[in-house]
């Protein structure tokens, strides 16, 4: 992973280093795991090639697949997980602003789930120029606070 102020590596990884984390997306139905999986490498990909975020842990919480700037502490976390039969999303701290950020960027775009997740349907085409800039402002986001940038 990427580390503040260096290069992005060229590669983030893509195995696990949890096996419980694993073992989330393999109980997953195979109509979302698919779809949940591309949703996590967009994010390790995001965060490898975003200044100032560092490594990422990937780790459970709330018994979803979570992703932290421990290091860092730049972001605020990221969850993945199902919304609903066919649905998965991206879920955010609701005690942040970010989806009004999202949604102030991209009114059109996403379905937002109140102030804590964009929500996806299995079928939806994803825009992942938009989704890219939704990850990289949540995982900069105490970092962007810190310097009073939004």
């Amino acid at each position: 992973m990427k580390r503040a102020g260096k290069p992005a590596a060229t590669t983030p990884k893509t195995s696990f280093d949890d096996p419980a984390v694993e073992a989330v997306f393999a109980a997953f139905p195979k109509l979302l795991r698919g779809k949940l999986l591309a949703l996590r490498r967009l994010v390790l990909e995001t965060a490898a090639s975003t200044e100032g975020v560092g490594e990422i842990e990937e780790t459970l919480k709330w018994g979803q697949p979570s992703y932290l700037t421990s290091k860092t502490r730049s972001g605020s976390t990221i969850r993945l997980g199902e919304a609903g039969v066919g649905r998965y999303a991206l879920y955010v701290h609701c005690q942040t602003d970010l989806v009004a950020m999202f949604q102030e960027y991209y009114p059109g775009q996403f379905t937002y789930g109140g102030n804590r997740s964009v929500i996806f349907d299995v079928d939806d085409d994803i825009p992942e120029p938009a989704l890219r800039h939704c990850v990289a402002l949540a995982l900069t986001y105490h970092l962007n606070k810190r310097k009073g940038a939004r």
